[in-house]
């Protein structure tokens, strides 16, 4: 309730003051609170709790109380002589029993312990679920703010092919470039504007994404605003000396780790139908009947008194042969605990994969942004020298165009390798079982 209340007032707070754009915190944030598939785990989480506290319910005794009442014509018995009489009587009963389980072959146990381990595999499953929802969120952000930083590259292509244009009818116009040289750069504005409408679509669409993933309005506005740092060079290599491995606290290998056990307990429960069961039950029940038509009777309470019964009871069942159906679902609960350990295996085995491959990547990332900005700073001297040729007229417009490309293919490649590198490490956090999201 804390958590939700701090993110309503974050909200509050940036739509008072007019600031509404969406850190990458803040949309993981909303996502966790307002996301169907987390909403549903939730609810699945608080099914497993109801069955824990089921399980437990089946230590305490079974009360019930019962009231029969009867008309009896013609033959009967009367209550009173236990002989045959022909007289019309009315007849009232009232009993209360409880019932005790006393040995049951473990099988309360087991099924309470199953229970508990159920429970704490539905708290994983959310966990994992708000966690695979924080992740998702966060490749659309950043999906985000790499089309929005597309769009400015764009516009300012736009921009810079408008101002080349102008600079080149005008060299036109006093003969020093040709209508060939004119039509070139004529071409390569049109292919900025074109380049321009495509990026503002494709965010556009990636905003759609997020929304969805967020569980956010899809009517409503939703404007991102990139953090401080979130595209950053990368720092020294000593960190990243050594892949991490897993963490056995993550969120997939615990929900995998009390499934086996559930299941272990699951066996362990039908083999007790095995044993006999021993049962405690205690009573007391009462009488009042009453011959129509005749003020012989005793009056009610006379008679709830003296018909007044107690009795103390104990049963034992023995099992002897009920068709097969005790061995067979022994053997079941039994695969389905070898089910669970091998699905733990492999859970763990690819997560391992996973994890190193995501080291791997985020290594991979950072190097190839290191070679990136040198290849950017190295694309935006030759443009800047094919350009001022271009104005002396010692190179041609296609050779502009070409170097042009060049550097804005290199800017889109390092912000591809930034923000990567930032999802990598998110990934590598979340394997060594770290919270991406602030809670």
């Amino acid at each position: 309730m804390k958590q939700v209340l701090t993110l309503c007032l974050t909200i509050a707070s940036l739509n008072a003051s007019g600031q509404t754009s969406w850190t990458m915190q803040q949309c993981m944030e909303y996502a966790v609170k307002h996301n169907h598939e987390v909403k549903r785990a939730e609810l699945e989480l608080d099914n497993y709790e109801v069955a824990k506290t089921g399980a437990a319910g089946r230590f305490l005794p079974a009360v019930e109380a019962s009231i029969g009442a009867q008309y009896n014509f013609g033959r009967a018995i009367d209550p009173e002589t236990n002989g045959y009489t022909d007289v019309s009587t009315f007849y009232n009963g009232y009993s209360l029993q409880a019932s005790l389980p006393l040995f049951d072959g473990f099988g309360r146990i087991h099924a309470l312990r199953a229970a508990k381990a159920s429970a704490l595999m539905g708290q994983s499953a959310l966990r994992q679920r708000q966690n695979q929802t924080a992740l998702d969120v966060l490749q659309a952000f950043v999906s985000v703010a790499y089309y929005e930083e597309l769009v400015k590259m764009a516009r300012e292509k736009v921009e810079e092919t408008t101002l080349l244009l102008r600079q080149t009818r005008l060299l036109e116009e006093v003969g020093r470039k040709s209508v060939a040289d004119v039509a070139q750069v004529e071409s390569q504005k049109a292919e900025a504007d074109y380049e321009l409408t495509r990026q503002q679509n494709l965010l556009a669409s990636s905003l759609l994404e997020l929304k969805k993933e967020m569980g956010f309005p899809l009517s409503e506005e939703l404007k991102v605003k990139s953090e401080e740092g979130l595209v950053r060079r990368p720092e020294g290599e000593s960190q990243f000396a050594t892949a991490v491995p897993v963490s056995s606290l993550h969120s997939s290998l615990q929900q995998a780790r009390y499934q086996m056990q559930a299941s272990k307990y699951e066996w362990h429960q039908a083999r007790s139908s095995l044993y006999p069961s021993l049962s405690l039950s205690v009573g007391l029940n009462t009488t009042y009947y009453h011959t129509l038509h005749s003020n012989t009777s005793a009056p009610f309470h006379t008679q709830f008194k003296n018909n007044m019964g107690e009795y103390v009871g104990v049963s034992l069942s023995i099992p002897l042969f009920n068709r097969l159906q005790t061995i067979t679902s022994i053997r079941r609960a039994k695969n389905n605990y070898r089910i669970a350990c091998e699905a733990y295996e492999q859970k763990q085995l690819e997560l391992e994969k996973l994890c190193r491959e995501a080291w791997q990547d985020w290594h991979g990332y950072l190097k190839q942004t290191e070679q990136m900005v040198e290849k950017v700073e190295a694309d935006s001297i030759a443009y800047q020298m094919t350009r001022r040729q271009f104005e002396e007229g010692l190179s041609t417009a296609i050779d502009l165009r070409t170097t042009s490309t060049q550097l804005l293919n290199s800017k889109a490649t390092l912000l591809e390798c930034q923000l990567m590198a930032i999802v990598k490490e998110q990934l590598v956090r979340y394997y060594k079982g770290e919270t991406i999201w602030t809670e």
